[in-house]
C-alpha cells in the first residue's frame, strides 16, 4: 500500500484479460495510506462485501472480482484490520503479514507476487525494513504452499498523479481506456503482471509476461474485464465510457502554487497522505466516515520543471474552509531546487 496507489484497479483485469482468474480480497485504508476498498466504494452500487456466491461468479464471468474480507472470507482481518488502524500498529511486520496472507490464503490463489512499497509514501519507508518485509511474506506465503514473489517498488512520490478515492478511480479508468497516463504507475502495473503471468505458467518469463500484459491494456480487454467486474459485483455497466459522470465530486477545486520557480527535488508522500486524511478523504478513527470525492489531482512529480505560481497539484474539497485547512500543508510537500535531481527508480528489486 501506498498514496495514489491504484495498481490493483489496473492490475486485475488486466490478469482477467490474459486468462487469469483473479480473486482479489483487499483492504481500506492504513494511516496515510489510501485502501482499495475505499476506492471501489466511491462506484455507485459496487459491493465490497458480497457473498460468497456471488463473489465467485463474478470471478468465474470477469474473470476478477475484488472484494473485503467477508462473514465467509478471512473474517477476523476487519477487525483486526480497523484496530491497527488507530492503536499505531499499522507498520508492525508480524501483523502486516498475518493481515495480507490471512486474505491471500482465502482467496485460493495459485500465484501470487507482491508489491511492496518503499520510501516516504509508504507503509515502511526504508528500503531495509520494506525488504524484510518482503521476504517474511515470500517465505511465509511458501512454507503455506503458495508460490510467491514480490517486488520492491518506489514510493517516493505519488504512484500516478491522483490521491483520493474517486480521483483514483477516474485516473485508472482512464488508463483502462487507452487515454495516456502515469509511465510509473503503468510501469509497476506491467511488472507485477509480467511476474504473475510467469507464476502461474501462462507465459515463459516474465518478459513474455509484461508484453502479454501491456496487449490486455492497450487492446481494451482490461477495459471490458473491468466493467465486467464493476457490473457484476453491483455497479453501472456504464462504468467506463461515462466515467467520471458516476463518480462524486468534489464542490472545491483551486491549484496549490509553487511558492517558487525550480524542479521538484522530493515529494513526502506521506504529509500528501495526510492531508488527503485531514480533507476527509481517509479515517482518522475506526468509525470516520469517508467523503470519496476529496483528494489531489494532476500532482507534480520529482524532475518536473515549475515557475512560481504553476500548480503543485490540485485540491479537491468539500469547502473552501477545507481547501484552505490543508494548502500549505500541501505546499511544503513538495521541495523545489536550482538543479535537476535524480530521479528514483520505479522498481528496485525482485524478491524470490
Amino acid at each position: 500500500g501506498g498514496v495514489g496507489d491504484k495498481v490493483s484497479l489496473l492490475l486485475a483485469p488486466i490478469l482477467a484479460a490474459c486468462g487469469a482468474f483473479v480473486p482479489m480480497i483487499s483492504g481500506r485504508g492504513l494511516g496515510h495510506t489510501g485502501g482499495t476498498l475505499d476506492k471501489l466504494d466511491s462506484i455507485p452500487g459496487y459491493d465490497t462485501r458480497p457473498d460468497l456466491a456471488r463473489f465467485r461468479r463474478t470471478v468465474a464471468e470477469a474473470g476478477c472480482a475484488i472484494v473485503g474480507p467477508t462473514a465467509d472470507l478471512a473474517p477476523a482481518d476487519g477487525r483486526l484490520y480497523a484496530i491497527r488502524d488507530v492503536t499505531a500498529t499499522v507498520e508492525s511486520e508480524p501483523l502486516i503479514v498475518a493481515s495480507i496472507l490471512s486474505k491471500k490464503l482465502a482467496a485460493g490463489l495459485d500465484a501470487l507476487v507482491m508489491d511492496v512499497k518503499l520510501g516516504s509514501g509508504a507503509f515502511l519507508p526504508g528500503r531495509e525494513e520494506a525488504t524484510a518485509l518482503a521476504r517474511a511474506l515470500v517465505a511465509v506465503a511458501k512454507d503455506a504452499g503458495l508460490p510467491c514473489r514480490a517486488l520492491l517498488t518506489d514510493m517516493n512520490q505519488v504512484l500516478g498523479r491522483n490521491a483520493g478515492n474517486a480521483l483514483e478511480v477516474a485516473e485508472a479508468a482512464a488508463m483502462l481506456r487507452g487515454e495516456s497516463g502515469d509511465e510509473r504507475l503503468r510501469t509497476v502495473t506491467l511488472a507485477l503482471g509480467g511476474e504473475l503471468l510467469a507464476l502461474g505458467g501462462l507465459v515463459p518469463d516474465p518478459a513474455a509476461g509484461r508484453n502479454r500484459a501491456r496487449r490486455a491494456l492497450e487492446s481494451g480487454e482490461a477495459a471490458e474485464r473491468f466493467q465486467a467486474m464493476v457490473h457484476g459485483l453491483g455497479g453501472p455497466a456504464d462504468v467506463l465510457e461515462r466515467g467520471v459522470e458516476r463518480l462524486p465530486e468534489a464542490p472545491v477545486r483551486r491549484p496549490v502554487p509553487a511558492p517558487r520557480g525550480g524542479h521538484v527535488a522530493a515529494v513526502d508522500g506521506r504529509a500528501l497522505g495526510l492531508a488527503v486524511i485531514r480533507l476527509g478523504g481517509g479515517r482518522r478513527r475506526a468509525e470516520d466516515t469517508i467523503d470519496h470525492a476529496v483528494g489531489l489531482s494532476e500532482i507534480v512529480g520529482i524532475g518536473a520543471r515549475l515557475e512560481a505560481g504553476d500548480p503543485l497539484c490540485i485540491l479537491h474539497a468539500c469547502s473552501e474552509t477545507a481547501a484552505e485547512a490543508v494548502a500549505a500543508e500541501v505546499a511544503r510537500a513538495f521541495t523545489l531546487g536550482e538543479e535537476p535531481p535524480e530521479v528514483p527508480p520505479v522498481v528496485y528489486d525482485l524478491v524470490v
